[in-house]
């Protein structure tokens, strides 16, 4: 067949269809814009990674360690003709006089020219550039605000007051989020020594920062001097373009999975498009018929409403692509908490691309699943009404194959990695299967179990459930998986708030103190005691480095590529503790506890838990020998703990038996409880003044500032998950709408019949209320199972459905359903029969 025949009988075919064929492009016009908002932003996004690559790290090379710089390394780095800035930060916390309050922030000690690209952004501008030049001190902009402070006010740190020279709006590399549990002090690096701060086992970060005049010597010298003396020394570095590729990966991995919810979204209209096709061809069976009398082939047919398929897939592609772009410029607002990098809004041509391409592939893909019946289609169905051709086209499964690769293949591309992206693929199948499952067991059950003794309109309202072009599949897959979506965002949000609960056991401790000095135990415990606080836990704590396991040293294991072992056990610097005893949240699972060693010349057996045990490659029995600060001491696994990581409780991965460690120097670490926001806040601001070194957790502040995130967060996901459920809505309406061409015929017969407008719309009410009850409850039941196997095989936790969120999903989506349903069915009730059989022919 000529393809400009074709072109014409699609387009004269589409004159009396328009209407219906629009509704097929509104089923993916949604998709495509959430894709094309997020790859938009993506893209963005990257370009402006990779132009302030710099600016993240505010440095061309970052040297980081936990013990302080060796002078050597320092005159190295002096040779090379490095600019060099030092930074010295650490958890404190500080006291503002003006009111009392008090918080744990981050301390950040600098000296030197960093950044030396970009800036800390302050307020006022200047205070960046001229804290350093005295007793002064800049602090976030969201503490001062929080403790009524201001720049001209004063802040105490350690032993030191210092004067807030301005408060800090943004700082290189850092989003809003990374400072929202410790925000960040500057004070310069002079006056570090005078807060007497830096006591024994704190946990402190030492930063050198290098700027290079030139670029390609800088690449020659990290290649060939730099980078082999760090790994030697066994120190942590950062280049602007690892920085680059560690942000931009990251961020990749978030656009990643919001475009797998998009596209969860386009699926769902994919769908809609399936299901309005297939009832839209049931109405051009006879006119195919009459095509293929006059010896059109099969393919022919099916080309001419393919092209209009494809038509219309462009053009809803294309109006998603516009929307798309357009919401793009509200997306840098919704992520600004998260963000490094301010993002310039832009037009970016692949995602434009890209959501024109798949919309028309989708519409395709999906369109043809209906469309292939065509081509067995008989001339003899033009004479005969009645004659079905009983064969199916073969074409279908080579079809239904296609979709589930393109869906693993988009999903490969946007998660980059093969299982996950195949275990979406098939929680995504799984979820359509369940859905038409129990969509098809609800048919069977109407027409098994029919009430014949119920009313009429009961029994009709029910018997529409699975009368021939029925929409109970479609409505049920797609309003019951977008209602799950929802659902499980929104259990899967209280999982994580009960998971960080902390306050809601009147036993439970909130408060945590640490670095507590030898000297400091008792007389801190007394304090304690005063505040009438419980003291529920004092611990000693030590720190030491793994030498070696087995008789081989930490560097012979890390040389060994066969080893097994995780590098992380062989680097990290471990604080371990002492006790003759386990603790509630500790489980001995291999070996026996043994809790004291009574002779210096006794085997030491030490606890391991079970993580580090996996990952040392240990069992009881073996050899783990420690550095304890210069001490090299032989230890042997005695036995193996499993730690329930959710108690607030000092849990430790290797614990030792008494009389070992009581003479290593150490620190101590005090568990409490406060009942009230007032009674924290004295004991808080009582211990700082006077231990100053001492560092206090509120879990309680900890608490509201995780809630406050996984708010955000949730707000982030829901946004997206906007775009399934009114997908899903669109859907709904489409396949009601389309619904109505089919049933104007027998709503006509019934009115013809005497059934009045009342008894018409009752059996329209049901109808809709059975259809959208049913898709509302199996998508709860869905989500119920998604968000238990979440909390169960993820989340470790227990899951208890909270009752109200699942009744309003149900009401909501049921209601929706009944209102867009009776508002359908306005034009049949409101003209005589004859009028409306008139409009139809």
């Amino acid at each position: 067949m000529p393809f400009s025949w074709l072109l014409t009988m699609a387009w004269r075919d589409s004159r009396r269809n328009r209407s219906r064929l629009l509704l097929f492009m509104s089923s993916i016009v949604l998709g495509i814009a959430a894709l094309v908002a997020i790859n938009s932003f993506g893209n963005n996004l990257q370009d402006e990674i990779n132009g302030e690559a710099k600016k993240l790290l505010g440095a061309d090379l970052e040297v980081e360690s936990s013990q302080p710089f060796s002078p050597e390394l320092r005159q190295f780095f002096d040779s090379l003709g490095a600019e060099a800035s030092e930074e010295i930060s650490f958890a404190s916390m500080v006291l503002f006089p003006k009111n009392g309050g008090s918080r744990l922030v981050q301390v950040r000690a600098l000296s030197g020219n960093y950044p030396y690209y970009g800036r800390i952004e302050t307020s006022p501008a200047e205070a960046s550039g001229q804290y350093q030049d005295g007793q002064q001190a800049l602090a976030d902009r969201t503490l001062l605000l929080q403790y009524d402070a201001a720049p001209g006010d004063s802040v105490k740190i350690g032993n030191l007051t210092f004067g807030i020279r301005g408060s800090v709006l943004k700082v290189p590399g850092q989003s809003g989020v990374a400072t929202s549990v410790a925000p960040p002090v500057f004070i310069p690096l002079q006056y570090l020594d005078s807060t007497g701060l830096l006591q024994k086992g704190s946990r402190i970060n030492y930063k050198l920062y290098y700027r290079f005049e030139d670029d390609a010597r800088f690449a020659s010298l990290l290649e060939s001097t730099i980078e082999p003396r760090l790994e030697k020394e066994e120190l942590r570095f950062d280049t602007a373009e690892e920085r680059q590729e560690e942000i931009g990966s990251a961020y990749k991995d978030v656009t990643g999975f919001l475009n797998l919810v998009a596209f969860v979204a386009l699926l769902l209209g994919c769908i809609g498009v399936a299901s309005s096709v297939h009832i839209y061809i049931k109405d051009k069976v006879v006119s195919v018929a009459i095509l293929r009398c006059l010896g059109v082939t099969g393919n022919g047919a099916l080309a001419i409403f393919l092209i209009q398929i494809i038509l219309m897939g462009l053009m809803g592609s294309i109006l998603g692509t516009l929307l798309g772009t357009v919401l793009q410029f509200g997306l840098p607002l919704l992520f600004a908490d998260f963000l490094a990098v301010e993002v310039s809004v832009k037009l970016s041509w692949p995602a434009i691309t890209q959501g024109i391409l798949l919309g028309v592939v989708v519409a395709i893909l999906f369109g043809l699943l209906p469309l292939l019946g065509i081509r067995k289609v008989s001339p003899l169905t033009a004479l005969r009404a009645s004659y079905e051709h009983p064969e199916k086209d073969k074409l279908r499964y080579a079809v239904f194959l296609l979709i589930i690769l393109f869906v693993a293949a988009f999903s490969y591309l946007q998660l980059g990695e093969f299982v996950e992206a195949m275990a979406f693929t098939g929680g995504i199948l799984l979820a359509f299967l369940v859905l038409a499952a129990i969509a098809q067991l609800m048919i069977w059950l109407v027409r098994r179990y029919f009430p014949v003794a119920w009313s009429y309109s009961w029994r009709q309202s029910l018997a529409n459930l699975y009368r021939p072009n029925n929409q109970t599949g479609v409505l049920v897959t797609t309003i019951g998986l977008g209602t799950a979506l929802i659902c499980i965002l929104f259990f899967v949000q209280n999982l994580l708030l009960d998971k960080i609960e902390l306050t809601g056991s009147e036993n439970q401790p909130n408060m945590v103190l640490f670095d507590i000095q030898d000297d400091q135990v008792e007389e801190l415990a007394s304090l304690t005691r005063q505040y009438d606080l419980p003291l529920i836990q004092e611990v000693p704590v030590v720190t030491m480095r793994l030498d070696g396991i087995n008789g081989r040293s930490a560097t012979q294991i890390k040389e060994d590529t066969t080893s097994g072992v995780r590098n992380w056990v062989l680097n990290r610097e471990y604080r371990v503790t002492y006790r003759d005893s386990l603790i509630d949240s500790e489980t001995i699972v291999e070996g026996s506890w043994k809790g004291s060693v009574s002779s210096p010349s006794d085997s030491i057996f030490v606890s391991l838990s079970q993580n580090i045990a996996e990952d040392m490659k240990v069992g009881v029995g073996d050899k783990v020998t420690f550095n304890i600060q210069g001490a090299i001491m032989d230890t042997w696994v005695g036995s193996i703990r499993e730690i329930d990581w959710q108690r607030v409780q000092t849990n430790f991965l290797v614990v030792f038996p008494e009389g070992v460690l009581e003479r290593a120097p150490k620190f101590h670490v005090i568990i409490t409880r406060v009942d009230s926001a007032q009674q924290a806040a004295a004991f808080q601001r009582a211990v700082v003044q006077r231990f100053p070194n001492v560092s206090l957790i509120d879990l309680n502040l900890i608490l509201q500032t995780v809630d406050e995130v996984i708010g955000k967060v949730s707000f982030v996901i829901r946004f997206m998950a906007f775009f399934s459920i009114v997908t899903g809505l669109v859907v709904l309406i489409g396949s009601v709408i389309i619904s109505k061409y089919q049933r104007i015929k027998e709503s006509v017969l019934l009115r013809t019949l005497g059934a009045s407008r009342r008894q018409i719309l009752s059996i329209n009410l049901k109808e809709y209320f059975f259809l959208g009850s049913l898709a509302a409850l199996t998508g709860v039941v869905i989500s119920l199972l998604g968000s238990w196997a979440l909390a169960y095989f993820s989340f470790d936790t227990p899951f208890s459905p909270p009752l109200w969120p699942m009744l309003a999903a149900y009401a909501v989506i049921t209601g929706l359903t009944i209102l867009i349903g009776l508002s359908n069915s306005r034009s049949v009730l409101s003209k005589p029969p004859l009028e409306i059989l008139r409009t139809e022919a």
